[in-house]
């Protein structure tokens, strides 16, 4: 399985970097986890500049596509170069996921047509105007498309992704080993509260 975190110039850490970190708690043969970018290296919004594991191209291939957020949102969904690339991601053979301002690509691509999203609230005004519902909410999934809101939600996408492809075991494993010492549980049961009712039959890529 391959997962892969669209991550783009200013690009916010916590959004790519907690999930990549979560997500890379699963132990199996197969399991691949990429940052993804259009360019070899990117630069976040506090200045952090990361390699690009994976090209676009590939990651739109890959069984699950997180779409990270940051402070240059706007500009990419106004760059034909990295839409065009990015109308290849496809519902019905891969899991989709974005963060915060993720949401809004996924808006512009078409694919939150008729489901309300999550997001952050700066992002909130410009995927509304995109015809998009937000929800006053930090997860929300609906078939193979998930979207968080605030930060510190990504690691529900990380969850949910999980259980789809690995099972609910997996997630709440993967969620325990982060969380701080004396509040694992605590920590476990608030994520898997918002992604269970979300989490439908083991997803497989066609």
């Amino acid at each position: 399985m391959h997962i892969a975190i669209l991550t783009f110039e200013g690009y916010n850490e916590l959004d790519s970097l907690i999930a990549l970190g979560v997500l890379n708690r699963v132990r199996l043969p197969d399991w691949q986890v990429s940052i993804a970018s259009p360019t070899h290296t990117v630069r976040s919004m506090n200045g952090v500049v990361i390699e690009s594991m994976v090209d676009l191209e590939t990651a739109c291939a890959a069984d699950a596509v997180i779409v990270g957020s940051g402070a240059k949102t706007r500009e990419v969904v106004e760059t034909p170069a990295i839409m065009d690339v990015l109308g290849n991601l496809d519902p019905a053979r891969q899991l989709i996921a974005a963060q915060c301002s993720g949401a809004l690509v996924l808006a512009k691509l078409g694919l939150l047509d008729g489901i309300p999203a999550c997001t952050d609230l700066t992002t909130k005004p410009w995927v509304i105007a995109a015809g998009v519902d937000v929800l006053n909410q930090p997860f929300y999934a609906e078939n193979t498309i998930a979207t968080a809101g605030g930060c510190l939600a990504s690691h529900y996408l990380a969850a949910w992704i999980i259980a789809r492809l690995v099972g609910r075991d997996a997630a709440e494993d993967a969620i325990r080993y982060v969380a701080p010492v004396g509040e694992k549980e605590d920590y476990v049961a608030r994520a898997m509260n918002n992604v269970t009712p979300y989490l439908q039959t083991t997803f497989t890529t066609v």
